[in-house]
This record gives C-alpha cells, sequence and structure tokens, in this order.
C-alpha cells in the first residue's frame, strides 16, 4: 500500500458514520503509550571490571535500587568487564553520551589532571582513613571539574591498600629492575621507569591472559585483582606494601541526567550516596578476605622488610609526591594539607 500523508479515515457503523467509541478508545491507548514511552529511561552502565568484582555487585546494588525506589522510571544495565568500552575509554563515551553512566578509574585521568590522580600517589594515603580525607577534600574539585564537562559525579569507592605481585620475593628494589611490569595508569608506568622495569600498559580485563602468556610477571594492585584474574595460577608472591587505595568513580552525562524528572534524580543522587558508603565498607571487608584467598590457593604473602619499604617511599614514593605536587600546583597542596 503507499504511503499516504492525509488523514486516517474510521471504518464507518452500519448507520454510515465513523465509530466513536472505538476512536475514543484508541486516542485513549494511544495516550497510556506516550506517557509510559516519557515515564521510562533505560541507561546503560559502562563498567571496567567482572561480574563477581565487589565494585561490580555494589553498582548493581544502586541499579536495583534506582530501579525500585523511582518506581521502574530509570533502569540502569550494567555492562561488566569492559564489555562495552574498555576502561580509559569510558568517561569520553560518558562525556560525550555514547553511554549515559560509567565507573572510572580516577587515576587513568592522571594526564588530563594530576587532581584526580592523588590517590594513586605512592604513599602519600596509605590507609582507609587517609583515603576518605583525601576523598573528602577531592569531592567538590571533582564535581566542578566534571561539571565544566557535561558530566555529573555520583559517587567513588576505594579499592584495598595496593602490593605488588612478582614472580620472585622481592627483597630490595634492585631485585625489580628488568622485570614485565604491568602498568595501568601513568603513574604505574612511571613507577616502571624509577626502577628500571619494562613496563606494558595493560587493564584489569586482559590481565589473566596477558599473564598466562608471559607477556607480565609483575604489577602493583590489590589483593581483589589478584584474585579477579587468578593472579596465584601465575606468580607466586604478592608483597603487601600498602601503597595507596586508587578509587572508582561513578559518571553520568549531564544532558540525560537532565532530561531525568526531579523526583528521579533526587532518587539516583541519594542511591549513589547509599553505594558511596557501601562501597567503602565493601573494600575494608574484601581486603583480608582477598589476600586470604591468595594465600589458600598457594600464593606466598611477603611482609616487605624495613630496608625494603624505605626504599620504596624514599626512591619512589618521595619523588612521586613532589612530581604530582608540582603538577596539581595548588590543588594538590590544599589535598596533601588535608591528610595532614
Amino acid at each position: 500500500m503507499p504511503y499516504s500523508s492525509g488523514p486516517a479515515k474510521m471504518a464507518p457503523t452500519n448507520s454510515g458514520e465513523p465509530d466513536m467509541t472505538r476512536m475514543l478508545s484508541l486516542a485513549a491507548l494511544a495516550a497510556v503509550l506516550a506517557v509510559g514511552a516519557q515515564a521510562q529511561t533505560k541507561w546503560d552502565m559502562a563498567l571496567a571490571y567482572p561480574v563477581g568484582n565487589y565494585h561490580t555487585v555494589n553498582a548493581q546494588k544502586f541499579a536495583d535500587a534506582v530501579k525500585a525506589r523511582s518506581g521502574g522510571k530509570l533502569e540502569i544495565v550494567l555492562h561488566p568487564n569492559g564489555s562495552l568500552f574498555k576502561a580509559p575509554e569510558i568517561k569520553r563515551a560518558v562525556q560525550t553520551a555514547q553511554v549515559p553512566i560509567g565507573e572510572v578509574l580516577m587515576v587513568n585521568l592522571h594526564n588530563e589532571d594530576p587532581f584526580y590522580s592523588a590517590d594513586g600517589v605512592p604513599f602519600l594515603a596509605t590507609s582507609f582513613a587517609d583515603a576518605k580525607k583525601l576523598m573528602d577534600a577531592q569531592k567538590p574539585g571533582i564535581a566542578r571539574r566534571m561539571g565544566s564537562q557535561g558530566v555529573v559525579f555520583l559517587y567513588a569507592v576505594p579499592w584495598p591498600p595496593q602490593g605488588i605481585y612478582a614472580d620472585k620475593e622481592l627483597k630490595s628494589l634492585g631485585d625489580m629492575e628488568g622485570l614485565k611490569w604491568r602498568a595501568y595508569s601513568p603513574q604505574t608506568a612511571r613507577i616502571a621507569e624509577i626502577v628500571k622495569a619494562q613496563p606494558l600498559t595493560i587493564q584489569a580485563a586482559e590481565l589473566a591472559q596477558a599473564l598466562a602468556t608471559g607477556k607480565v610477571n609483575s604489577f602493583v594492585s590489590s589483593g581483589v585483582t589478584g584474585v579477579d584474574s587468578k593472579t596465584y595460577e601465575h606468580l607466586k608472591f604478592f608483597h603487601d606494601t600498602q601503597a595507596w587505595l586508587p578509587k572508582n568513580m561513578v559518571l553520568v552525562n549531564h544532558s540525560l541526567y537532565s532530561r531525568l524528572d526531579e523526583a528521579t534524580r533526587r532518587v539516583l543522587v541519594e542511591e549513589a550516596q547509599k553505594a558511596e558508603a557501601a562501597g567503602w565498607e565493601a573494600a575494608k571487608k574484601i581486603q583480608d578476605e582477598s589476600i586470604a584467598t591468595l594465600a589458600k590457593n598457594g600464593m606466598t604473602i611477603v611482609k616487605p622488610s624495613a630496608q625494603f619499604v624505605t626504599e620504596l617511599k624514599t626512591k619512589v614514593g618521595a619523588p612521586m609526591i613532589a612530581e604530582w605536587a608540582k603538577g596539581a600546583g595548588g590543588d594538590g597542596e590544599m589535598l596533601a594539607k588535608a591528610l595532614k
């Protein structure tokens, strides 16, 4: 049948007139469908880590709560393990509305602005208490910076303290020379440069394969990453250096956020606050659990010697803190003061 731009005609009744009851019923149905379409929104969420990772689990609980409290007006569908975008691409994807919402490792934004990477500086903040002080000091600046780029900052959750995985026990800085080192951020690549290791940028979703093929034989991360990637199948030593606590942050495209009605936006923000609190508690709990899992699967958990820790702090931490502070300028001084 050819396309017609003219008005549709109702079939006549036996009297020759349009069936007005049917017309009104169809109009009412169309109105209901239109309202429903406007009221329901589905957002895809880009995540870099596996389904079972506590960051992903926390995000799923957040999404479930938003859907329930909004009465189904906003549904957030998770896409974990870098299946939608690779980790370094997620922030840009959110900013350009390629995806409405995503989770970003803050240290990956170091080259954009050192302000974001304070939590990735070795030995600047090494405990959950200091990491929380740092986060509280960062939040206004993060929100301001993201806002200027059309992005809404929702919440941030830390990783447990970082340690060094290797295929041998490390007793001094010299033992790190020549290691095939997995880097996941500019700062972890800088560590390789200082200790004369061989850096290779590999994101979490690609780590298990890199270990299996022997591309890397060392890296710095939390016990959680070691469990997620089954590092114990390839490397046998985890050095519990507790060097820093990086954070993931969840971001939303501002234009899409603004299209939500006020009540739904309020639900999103309130559940984000709850997700942040729950995520911090989960990180504390999983710290010991993940290291226990590594040990159970045959990995040797090494408490670094005083000499090794001193070398790490003076020859790696100190110069990197100075470099970061110089790049961050006044904001860096503000964040450093918050830790005192």
